[in-house]
């Protein structure tokens, strides 16, 4: 991604109301990685329990935009609209019917419904979301959008899924671009499935 400034904006809008939290939620294995060398996913086998839905939900109720990386998204959106089996109808509803951004340098307009392209300078694109009218914004990945997002600071509440398995090798949640960070632990729970969820915020100066 090119142009990660790393800009601070301004925690509320002009008119004095807050500006929207950039959520990111990722499932990750035991040693850190969003996925395989290759981008594999075959290492997410843990079914979730129902303690996990409830919780998602739980925590996503205040979110009315979801932020995806161009590859993931390719995958993603097709997937939420043949309505997937094993999934609610509230949340297939919730995934399609949120609008998506979608990150991307290559795509000039977007391909599906409920969804825009953003591409340029990371920073200001997250800026000009943070500072419209809405709730929160949710980011899903891909692994090279989440690890842009947290070396360039603009991620403001980190929550982590973390599966009971170990890869070895793939790509992490924080790249090769983070620079040392620190992070207030919010909360840690684990799921009966065996998933532990974990919610932490930045510490900034």
């Amino acid at each position: 991604m090119p142009g990660h400034s790393g800009t601070a904006f301004p925690a509320t809008r002009k008119d004095g109301t807050p500006v929207r939290t950039l959520i990111l939620q990722a499932q990750v294995t035991i040693d850190g990685h969003m996925a395989g060398p290759e981008g594999e996913m075959d290492w997410l086998t843990t079914s979730w329990s129902i303690d996990v839905g409830e919780y998602i939900e739980a925590a996503t109720q205040s979110v009315d935009c979801i932020v995806l990386g161009r590859t993931l998204a390719e995958g993603f959106i097709p997937a939420w609209a043949g309505r997937p089996e094993g999934e609610t109808d509230q949340t297939i509803d919730w995934m399609n019917d949120t609008p998506k951004v979608v990150i991307s340098n290559t795509l000039t307009e977007s391909p599906w419904d409920n969804a825009v392209v953003a591409g340029g300078d990371l920073a200001e694109t997250i800026g000009r979301l943070k500072a419209q009218p809405g709730g929160d914004i949710i980011v899903y990945g891909g692994a090279t959008l989440v690890s842009s997002l947290i070396a360039a600071e603009l991620i403001d509440d980190l929550r982590l899924f973390v599966n009971p398995i170990a890869i070895g090798a793939g790509l992490p949640v924080f790249g090769a671009d983070a620079r040392r960070l620190r992070f207030d632990l919010r909360g840690a729970r684990p799921f009966q499935c065996g998933i532990t969820a974990l919610h932490y915020t930045p510490r900034r100066a």
